[in-house]
């Protein structure tokens, strides 16, 4: 069994911004395999269900992003779950492009809040985690502000045109095979200009 964990804040405020990537991402598999996240217990809102074969339980800590490991270290203890091998964290990154995503087997938090509280309760930084981009972060911003705030359409088209690519990630990451995942999703994705698709529409 895995625990698939989406990173995020509760309340309405928060619904759908940079930092409620995970979220996002969590409710997209939920309803791509038609798993209901309606259960509330662990300081989550979690729900279990059957990807491709492998049970997985999908699970949205409701403790604000900064105390996520409080959830994350309940939920494994209580299912005696293995984090170095059956846990998937999925999280927003400023460093990468919009809808860019980035998997890895380890690594250090990258002073990503959320994933130092995590690799603070379980005691290790030995998990699987899909980083998903959302921009990097304008020099006249603050960083709070830029992750609490709302992608633009332009860019919330982008994101969600990857969200199929993180399912596709995490049933490879499912079956084992988390290098094929990052030989396929780690590639940066090229921007298409209006140059571009245009283009293109003349050659079809």
């Amino acid at each position: 069994m895995f625990i698939i964990v989406g990173l995020g804040n509760p309340t309405k405020e928060y619904e759908h911004t940079r930092h409620n990537v995970g979220f996002d991402a969590i409710d997209c598999l939920a309803d791509k395999y038609g798993i209901r996240i309606g259960e509330n217990k662990h300081k989550a809102l979690i729900g279990k269900g059957i990807i491709e074969g492998v049970k997985v339980i999908l699970v949205k800590p409701q403790t604000y992003m900064n105390l996520s490991g409080e959830s994350l270290r309940e939920i494994v203890d209580y299912y005696k779950i293995d984090p170095e091998d059956e846990v998937i964290v999925v999280y927003d990154d400023i460093s990468l492009d919009v809808g860019q995503l980035r998997i890895r087997k380890k690594g250090s938090a990258g002073g990503h809040n959320g994933i130092k509280n995590i690799i603070l309760h379980l005691g290790t930084d030995v998990f699987k985690r899909i980083k998903v981009g959302v921009g990097e972060k304008p020099k006249e911003i603050d960083l709070v502000n830029y992750v609490l705030g709302h992608f633009s359409k332009g860019d919330r088209t982008t994101l969600e045109g990857s969200f199929e690519d993180i399912a596709k990630a995490i049933v490879l990451m499912l079956q084992d095979d988390v290098d094929a995942a990052m030989n396929l999703y780690n590639t940066k994705k090229k921007k298409e200009t209006p140059e571009k698709v245009q283009e293109q529409s003349n050659q079809e």
